[in-house]
């Protein structure tokens, strides 16, 4: 059986079986080739768009001493004019090859943009996650920095005193004397525009110098100056130092140690929400900067607050901060600052798994358990395995923090893969927030509306006391359902086969899947029938309820329709902490790593939204997702309590997020998931099959899994086959949608027999279908 946590450094070789097989009839070129061919300095270059190589060039003499591993090339691929960008993978200076190869163009990069590490993680990606590698080289060098966004090209003006005497010089015109002189008293290259406001005049004396060769010139590509950082320190937070307790003393006295050895560990810190796993990370990364190392720091996206990015700026003087709201340019400059090893500590969302520190010497990633650490398009890896995979290639230790671990990280260190360090208790002894479960099929306790009877008392008590409230919905939109009572006909998006969300900003009704969007109709467009109702519940209609209830009370909404502008978050935190919100409301974004001690009361509006989901891992996202935001009360010295309205009171997530038992909820589901061999006892791999024609998807859909049937029965690997069947949403975005489900005990033969049945796998352009291999998913919808 083998897990995320297993050792499998990214520069292991995989050799197939049919490439150790003997060749039975000799190959071997003929002497006068094998002559030339020992002269042929080789590049192996892989490619983002098909063919995706690996192809073998051979190496201009220019380009010997600078092309390494990781730099890009343009090169000649079939007939295509102009040259192909690619990715060097492999240098081979004494190389052999039957065939006369093609030569590089161009070297595209003076220094390479990944380091030999690098490439070979880019490699274990490829492999593992069955993407192809320039795919990968893409994903890990962000498209701004391959573009050198928010740069220019300068050019320099050098003077040599052998090539302007004193003589020459005295011969120049008086403006071109100027140049001259400072020129050679600088005794370093200057651009034009330096010049010219040193000597008072226009750009035109230096080209007629540099034009009669007596200036010498060069081009630099460079940063332009005053880039701005468009996010301020912190959301007002007030500056707290404390005392660590006993627990954060023993977690980091481990964590140094595991620092110290220079060997990979993985630990996994299981600290109960407030129990202070944040201070724990930034007294660790205190300690790694003594030494001169650096550390990177993933949180979820939505996580990435003014208040988490500021604990860690107070305290270190160089941090690069990551994330999706940047442009192009912020991203690039960042970029070069991490790379030129001027940044200690690098904090962002999964992509920054790869940031190029040159000298990492730790891992933390926060929130682990956070379903935003996978990425939902090709390719398709998890950044807590590429962490692990990176950290073996180093030699240095992973640390994964959460209050509600994955099941995935939790078995790792029952099976000695993770080491567990523990945080039980709060800070300052602070108790856990008190949970009431309000069943809502008794109708007695509901009011009309989305909130109970019980929890209107609450949310008006709390209000009474001056303290704040968060009420959690997590979906967005008005009504999550625009339905004809006279005819029964659903507003669907004709791409997707989905209802469309009403939204009252601007009478919309959209796809949440696909942003398709129309004007919400007036009557139904089936019937005409004008008495047309909005069913469901999202965060909009939640706001209005919300307001009619509490009309004295401020009230805000945050969920990705109202935080779409930058900055957006940090005003709405800062106006919440400084109390000028009463109430919070909105989707899971504020459910995790929000710490706001006046927060007395948490309400989870229906804690089943995702509970009766058709995926085996539904029952612990409702647990992380209840545990989570009910964490976000009771941080103060006023205590706290959770209410929580269910249609399931009695399901076994539910009563354990209740009781804030992790280890019984664990336990549980770990029983209930041996069954059937899922995650984390057994890997499962999920092929998506999609296309325009549903008869021809399915058809292909079959051929493929008949192959993977075929190739698994060859190798008499133990991998049971779901499907191919239509996936909960069978419509996509105009595509039609089949998937199927594999399961093994391990990974490798499961890799191993979805890479040889896909290996010759060719589908005709004219039926328009495509295929994905998702290793390892998180999403079965």
């Amino acid at each position: 059986m083998t897990h995320d946590f297993d050792h499998d450094p990214p520069h292991r070789n995989r050799g197939d079986d049919a490439s150790r097989q003997v060749d039975l009839f000799d190959k071997s070129p003929p002497p006068w080739e094998l002559v030339a061919a020992e002269e042929t300095a080789i590049a192996r270059v892989v490619f983002s768009q098909s063919p995706h190589g690996p192809y073998d060039y051979a190496i201009p003499d220019a380009m010997r001493s600078h092309i390494q591993p990781g730099s890009r090339v343009r090169v000649p691929l079939g007939r295509r004019r102009g040259g192909t960008m690619g990715w060097c993978i492999h240098v081979d200076m004494a190389g052999k090859s039957r065939h006369k190869l093609r030569e590089i163009s161009e070297l595209l990069d003076e220094e390479p943009l990944c380091d030999p590490a690098l490439v070979r993680l880019v490699l274990w990606i490829a492999h593992y996650y069955q993407a192809p590698a320039g795919q990968v080289f893409d994903t890990l060098i962000p498209s701004s920095v391959r573009s050198s966004a928010g740069t220019k090209q300068k050019t320099y003006f050098r003077a040599d005193p052998k090539d302007l005497t004193e003589e020459i010089v005295a011969g120049l015109s008086p403006k071109q004397q100027a140049v001259a002189r400072i020129l050679l008293a600088a005794n370093a290259p200057m651009t034009a525009a330096q010049i010219s406001i040193q000597v008072g005049c226009t750009e035109d004396p230096i080209r007629r110098l540099h034009k009669k060769g007596l200036l010498s010139s060069e081009r630099r590509r460079e940063q332009n100056s005053g880039m701005t950082t468009r996010w301020q320190i912190n959301d007002g937070e007030a500056e707290k130092t404390h005392h660590l307790t006993d627990s954060q003393s023993d977690a980091l006295k481990q964590i140094n140690q595991a620092v110290e050895s220079e060997k990979t560990k993985v630990m996994l810190l299981h600290g109960v929400t407030g129990s202070g796993k944040t201070e724990v990370y930034i007294r660790a990364i205190e300690h790694l900067v003594k030494f001169g190392r650096g550390a990177i720091v993933l949180v979820p996206e939505i996580s990435l607050t003014p208040q988490t990015r500021g604990r860690f700026e107070r305290r270190f003087d160089s941090v690069a901060v990551l994330h999706s709201q940047m442009t192009p340019a912020e991203r690039h400059f960042q970029w070069q600052r991490i790379r030129s090893g001027e940044v200690q500590v690098v904090i962002g969302p999964r992509s920054a798994v790869f940031a190029p520190l040159p000298k990492l010497g730790l891992i933390i990633i926060d929130e682990e358990h956070d379903g935003s650490f996978k990425q939902d398009t090709q390719p398709r890896y998890h950044a807590r395995k590429v962490a692990i995979a990176r950290a073996n290639s180093l030699g240095i230790p992973v640390l994964l923090g959460s209050a509600t671990p994955s099941l995935e990280s939790w078995h790792a260190t029952r099976t000695g893969h993770a080491e567990r360090l523990s945080l039980p208790d709060r800070v300052r002894d602070r108790a856990m927030p008190d949970v009431q479960l309000v069943d809502m099929r008794i109708k007695d306790d509901r009011t009309v509306g989305a909130i109970s009877r019980p929890l209107h008392q609450a949310v008006q008590e709390t209000i009474h006391e001056k303290g704040q409230c968060i009420l959690l919905l997590n979906r967005r939109g008005f009504a999550t359902t625009i339905q004809c009572p006279s005819c029964g006909h659903v507003v669907a998006c004709p791409d997707c086969d989905m209802p469309l969300t009403h939204h009252r900003d601007g009478g919309k009704a959209m796809c949440h899947y696909c942003d398709f969007c129309i004007a919400t109709p007036p009557w139904c467009p089936a019937c005409r029938f004008d008495g047309i109702r909005y069913g469901g519940l999202g965060t909009q209609k939640l706001e209005v309820e919300v307001k009619a209830r509490f009309p004295n009370a401020n009230v805000a909404r945050m969920d990705s329709d109202t935080m779409r502008r930058p900055g957006s978050h940090q005003k709405v935190l800062s106006a919440f902490r400084s109390g000028k919100i009463d109430i919070l409301l909105g989707t899971q974004m504020i459910a995790k790593g929000l710490d706001f001690p006046n927060v007395l009361l948490v309400g989870v509006i229906n804690a089943d939204s995702a509970l009766h989901f058709p995926d085996f891992r539904a029952a612990e996202r409702t647990f992380q997702l209840v545990t989570q935001v009910a964490g976000r009360t009771g941080r103060g010295d006023r205590g706290g309590r959770v209410i929580v309205q269910t249609y399931s009171p009695e399901h076994p997530a539910i009563q354990a997020a209740s009781r804030h038992d992790y280890i019984g909820f664990a336990e549980d589901e770990l029983i209930n998931r041996k069954k059937y061999n899922y995650p984390p006892w057994g890997s499962v791999a999920r092929i998506i099959i999609r296309g325009t024609e549903e008869e021809t998807t399915e058809r292909i859909a079959e051929e493929l899994v008949g192959r993977i049937e075929a190739t698994r029965d060859l190798l008499k690997h133990e991998i049971r086959i779901l499907g191919p069947a239509p996936p909960p949403i069978s419509r996509l975005r105009g595509k039609f949608r089949f998937h199927a489900l594999l399961q093994c005990p391990e990974s490798g033969p499961l890799g191993e027999t979805i890479r040889r049945a896909c290996q010759d796998f060719r589908i005709p352009e004219k039926d328009d279908v495509q295929y994905v291999v998702d290793i390892d998913p998180m999403d079965m919808l």
